[in-house]
């Protein structure tokens, strides 16, 4: 399986998860749910379905986060849904993007994680990495 290129190449990010075992298919996000990439398994209408399925988790489990510690607010680092059809692992990134994975039933959970939390890291080092924006082309535009 490869990653589909709708908005640039996201592979270096998808592939390697789709490596472990039994992991069926994985979206590449923004945290309000636009889709940045997805893999072959889906299909654009379905890619789109569960980035606006996983934003909407995400943002009900820092909510309930907060709740449960009585705070205004808290950052969510995983999101693990059990169903009778596998697994689902929801991981953000600390720019404003979320890596979400889908594993059947065999997938082993722990090295499912430590693959998406791997990937988000490089995506997190990619993006430091990146040159800054030149001030005055900023201000020109």
């Amino acid at each position: 399986m490869t990653t589909s290129r709708e908005a640039g190449d996201t592979s270096w990010v998808l592939d390697p998860i789709l490596e472990v075992p039994h992991v069926v298919a994985a979206v590449l996000l923004t945290r309000d749910g636009l889709v940045t990439g997805y893999t072959d398994a889906l299909t654009q209408a379905s890619a789109e379905r569960v980035a606006a399925i996983t934003s909407t988790a995400q943002a009900a489990c820092r909510t309930g986060a907060a709740a449960f510690a009585d705070r205004d607010r808290a950052e969510v680092r995983q999101v693990v849904i059990e169903s009778d059809h596998g697994y689902v692992l929801i991981v953000p990134t600390d720019h404003g993007t979320c890596v979400s994975a889908y594993g059947d039933t065999e997938v082993r959970l722990d090295l499912l994680a430590h693959r998406v939390h791997s990937q988000v890291a490089r995506l997190g080092e990619k993006t430091m990495a990146a040159a800054p924006r030149d001030a005055d082309a900023d201000a020109s535009a």
